[in-house]
C-alpha cells in the first residue's frame, strides 16, 4: 500500500481522485493548494504525488519544479493530473520533472496503472 498525496484545489476532484486511489488499495492524503502541498510532501513523505496544474497562487508546474529541486522531495514521483490537454502542456509538465501526465476526466484504471508504474 502506497501513500498518495493529492494536490488539487477542487474538492470534487480531490474526492474523486481519493476514491480512485483508495479503490486501488492505497492511502490518500489531500491538499487544496500547491504551497500547502509542498509542505505536506516534506512532512508526509508520500510515495507518489498527484498534481493539478491550474490552481490559485502557485501552479502545479511551478510546484512540481520546486519539489524536484528540493533534495528532501526530489525522489517523490509526481503525476500531473489536469484538464490541460495540449501536447505542449504535457511536454512542459514532464520538463518540470513530472514522471507522467494524465488529463481529466481521469479513468480509474489508467490512474492506478500510472501509480503502479511510479512506485516501480
Amino acid at each position: 500500500m502506497a501513500k498518495v498525496l493529492i494536490i488539487d484545489d477542487s474538492p470534487t476532484e480531490q474526492y474523486m481522485l481519493q476514491k480512485m486511489v483508495e479503490n486501488g488499495g492505497h492511502e490518500a492524503v489531500t491538499s487544496g493548494d500547491a504551497e500547502e502541498g509542498i509542505k505536506m510532501a516534506a512532512s508526509e513523505k508520500p510515495d507518489v504525488i498527484l498534481m493539478d496544474v491550474v490552481m490559485p497562487g502557485m501552479s502545479g508546474f511551478q510546484a512540481t519544479r520546486k519539489l524536484n529541486k528540493d533534495a528532501e522531495t526530489s525522489s517523490i514521483p509526481v503525476i500531473i493530473v489536469t484538464t490541460k490537454d495540449q501536447e505542449t502542456d504535457r511536454i512542459w509538465g514532464l520538463r518540470q520533472g513530472a514522471l507522467d501526465y494524465v488529463t481529466k476526466p481521469v479513468k480509474e484504471k489508467e490512474l492506478l496503472a500510472k501509480i503502479k508504474t511510479a512506485l516501480g
